[in-house]
């Protein structure tokens, strides 16, 4: 089972940019796909962004569409997501998944342990 490991997360003001990481150990890395959920306190975990095993097809949340980027380097076993345009409303906990389906399905991914993001207004 892949492990995964978040950092960049931090405090920024709206309008500002952040680039979260996500680090997984193994050697099968690229036979994951790969995503970001976040989580707002006294709300569900939400899907944020996702992409597929060669790094070929993404998907987003509405939410986030225009102002998020995922990419991910299977040299290095990391996913990243570019935040641009932060919002207050995008302050959450921010959990990287891995799948080895896809599209990737909340029922069956493997999680970190999170990064806090807070958005300042």
């Amino acid at each position: 089972q892949v492990q995964l490991v978040e950092s960049g997360g931090g405090l920024v003001q709206a309008g500002g940019s952040l680039r979260l990481s996500c680090a997984a150990s193994g050697r099968t890395f690229s036979s994951y796909a790969m995503g970001w959920f976040r989580q707002a306190p006294g709300k569900e975990r939400e899907f944020v962004a996702a992409i597929n095993w060669s790094g070929r097809s993404t998907y987003y949340a509405d939410s986030v569409k225009g102002r998020f980027t995922i990419s991910r380097d299977n040299a290095k076993n990391t996913v990243y997501l570019q935040m641009n345009n932060l919002k207050p409303e995008d302050t959450a906990v921010y959990y990287c998944a891995a799948d080895r389906s896809w599209p990737l399905s909340i029922n069956r991914v493997s999680w970190g342990q999170g990064t806090q993001v807070t958005v300042s207004s």
